[in-house]
């Protein structure tokens, strides 16, 4: 069986697709720490999570990050999203040639136990729109300790677009300026949303890496 750490039910229906182990929901409450990476942060939830609970644990965070913004708000997109609203961070972007971004999610796991070393490293070098579509979206898999020496394996999706004016009127947050193959996930339905969800591309790496582990 597998915890995941979430208030989000949707979340834990989500996981329910890709993992063939039950999948149960519990609810903790964390204080999330400041960081400018969501590997820190979902790496922090999932050691607290896993300390507290004291069995395996999974834990995910995630975010828009805007290349012309060094990747920002990433972490702190739900503050943004909240305090400038997404019409604000179209009217800074709209200007810009470049107008990449790109949501991200981190599934983060804990068990306690050490991990063997992954068999890619993270590759986070950008060699284009294009090739980012592959590079980052299919296998970025890391493992972070920290001073406690409790181990994380980290496991990331990547859905890579673009900063557009508001469209559609479905989805929620970012969705309606944010682009991927011509449309914005507020123009897609939820199912087609769901079929290219960095969360879903997260939960898949993580799956196949579970299934094929001794934990």
């Amino acid at each position: 069986m597998v915890v995941f750490v979430t208030t989000n039910e949707g979340k834990v229906r989500e996981a329910r697709e890709y993992l063939d182990e039950p999948v149960e929901q519990v609810s903790f409450d964390y204080v999330e720490p400041q960081a400018d990476d969501l590997q820190t942060v979902a790496a922090h939830g999932a050691r607290a999570a896993y300390t507290h609970l004291g069995e395996p644990v999974i834990v995910d965070d995630s975010g828009l990050t805007i290349d012309v913004f060094e990747g920002f708000p990433g972490p702190y997109s739900s503050f943004v999203e909240d305090t400038l609203g997404i019409e604000r961070v179209w009217e800074l972007t709209r200007s810009e040639e470049n107008r990449s971004a790109a949501f991200r999610g981190v599934v983060a796991y804990c068990d306690g136990e050490p991990f063997e070393a992954a068999p890619e490293p993270v590759d986070d070098q950008r060699r284009g729109h294009d090739l980012a579509v592959t590079d980052r979206a299919s296998a970025t898999t890391d493992e972070q300790v920290d001073e406690t020496g409790v181990p994380v394996k980290l496991f990331e999706g990547v859905v890579p677009g673009r900063i557009v004016e508001p469209r559609g009127d479905g989805g929620f947050g970012y969705d309606p300026i944010f682009e991927y193959d011509g449309k914005t996930f507020a123009e897609m339905h939820t199912e087609e949303k769901n079929a290219i969800s960095h969360r879903g591309r997260a939960l898949a790496k993580f799956a196949e890496w579970y299934a094929e582990s001794d934990r």
